[in-house]
């Protein structure tokens, strides 16, 4: 395999699931993993995620941005680490703020339609959600038909 036909076969993991262990860095410096969902969006090179305002990994990328995305293929064989830079949209004020879109936007692209999107809405902006954008500046892993042996 080429080195861009390993780069795009590594890329093309992120956008064949929705599930994915996200990696980011304690205060001590060591990792804190969360199995979140996630939708690859290959034109920009980016994965986003809803997350809360709350919890660690928010907290952690605040403080700093830098993380690891992990994804296994379904034979756990093949699988890609993505890493790069967060950026994190503002907290969820206002049921139609640009945040909200975003998230509906991301929860649509990975479970489908929602059965109230008044309610969802809502709930974004309850629970405190925002959407964590992780550009891929680097990916390593094996790709799928690569050797295994």
């Amino acid at each position: 395999m080429t080195q861009d036909a390993t780069q795009n076969a590594l890329l093309g993991l992120l956008s064949e699931g929705h599930g994915g262990v996200l990696v980011t860095l304690k205060r001590d410096g060591r990792p804190q993993l969360s199995n979140v969902s996630h939708a690859y969006y290959p034109d920009e090179r980016i994965i986003r995620i809803s997350i809360t305002d709350d919890r660690a990994k928010t907290r952690n990328l605040r403080r700093d941005p830098r993380a690891s995305y992990h994804v296994t293929a379904a034979d756990r064989w093949a699988y890609t680490v993505a890493e790069g830079t967060a950026e994190l949209a503002p907290v969820a004020r206002d049921p139609y703020d640009e945040t909200v879109e975003e998230l509906v936007r991301l929860y649509r692209d990975v479970v489908g339609e929602h059965p109230d999107w008044d309610d969802f809405r809502t709930a974004m902006v309850r629970d405190r959600r925002l959407v964590l954008r992780l550009k891929v500046e680097r990916a390593y892993g094996i790709p799928a038909g690569a050797n295994q042996g």
